[in-house]
């Protein structure tokens, strides 16, 4: 896959994924073919996780195919620059995640949210979890904050929770 056409590929394969699941099948394994699963992998994607972002575009209208997009490259960006293409092992299991009522600076949702930003960026996010599902797109539009514009904080920011605290509050 070209470095310049990726987006383009992303997008025909978001695309083909809906005509998927608009015919009824929600067997989301069935939709890649091998060629595809090398994609979803050089961007640093999982079948599964892609299929998310297709079926709330789908049920929901949200997040956007170009959302998705905007998502994919910050996550595609991280694994290249930081982690030099070295994909992890690991896996941020659902049952780690902060509590959904728990409160960083008097904002409730924001210590899952970190958690799940940085577990996507470092591509462990438990394939069973979402980032930008229904919860983390309530608090982020709560916030006037883009998903893909968080992730990019939430990598600036390091191991810094504060500096989060800070741009959410901007």
């Amino acid at each position: 896959m070209s470095n310049f056409s990726w987006p383009t590929a992303f997008r025909l394969l978001f695309d083909r994924c809906i005509e998927n699941y608009r015919t009824g099948n929600s067997d989301f394994s069935s939709y890649y073919s091998e060629e595809d699963l090398v994609f979803l992998g050089s961007i640093g994607y999982k079948p599964r996780e892609f299929f998310d972002f297709v079926e709330d575009y789908c049920d929901e209208s949200v997040p956007t195919p170009e959302d998705a997009l905007l998502i994919a490259a910050v996550r595609r960006d991280y694994l290249d620059v930081v982690l030099k293409g070295q994909k992890s092992s690991s896996i941020v299991p659902n049952g780690s995640l902060p509590e959904k009522d728990s409160e960083l600076g008097g904002h409730r949702w924001l210590p899952r949210i970190i958690t799940k930003a940085r577990a996507k960026l470092a591509g462990e996010l438990d394939p069973e979890t979402m980032f930008s599902c229904g919860g983390d797109r309530a608090f982020l539009s709560s916030h006037d904050i883009h998903a893909a514009d968080f992730l990019r904080a939430v990598w600036a920011a390091g191991d810094d929770d504060q500096k989060i605290v800070d741009y959410i509050e901007r």
